[in-house]
C-alpha cells in the first residue's frame, strides 16, 4: 500500500524519524478553543501531536460545534424586554444562537 509521494507507511515512517518527526495519538473525550465571541467545540476528537525537533503542533478531527458566548447584559436585557427570568432568557437566547431579536420574539 503507498502513502504520500509514492512510498509505503513504513519508509514514511522510517523518513519522518531521519528528518526527526515524532508523532503520537492523544487520548481525549472533547477539545475546546476558547475565543472572545464563543467557543469551537471539538466532540469525539482525534488528536495527534506531532513534534518536529521540540516544536509541537497538534491535528484534530472530530465532529466540530459552536457554542455561542452570551453576556450577562444579553441576558438581563432579554429577560427585562421580555417580561421574563433570567434562566428563560438564557435559554431563549441559547436556543437562538445568542440573537436577542429573535430571543425576545420567541419568549412573547
Amino acid at each position: 500500500m503507498l502513502g504520500a509521494g509514492g512510498m509505503n507507511p513504513k519508509q514514511m515512517a522510517q523518513a519522518m524519524k531521519a528528518m526527526g518527526i515524532k508523532q503520537r495519538e492523544i487520548s481525549a473525550k472533547e477539545v475546546v478553543i476558547r475565543r472572545g465571541d464563543g467557543d469551537i467545540v471539538i466532540s469525539n476528537p482525534q488528536v495527534i501531536e506531532v513534534d518536529m525537533k521540540g516544536v509541537k503542533t497538534y491535528q484534530i478531527m472530530g465532529e466540530i460545534s459552536e457554542r455561542t458566548g452570551i453576556s450577562d447584559d444579553d441576558i438581563r436585557m432579554v429577560a427585562e424586554q421580555a417580561g421574563v427570568d433570567e434562566a428563560a432568557a438564557k435559554t431563549a437566547l441559547e436556543n437562538a444562537s445568542g440573537d436577542i431579536a429573535e430571543a425576545i420574539m420567541g419568549l412573547k
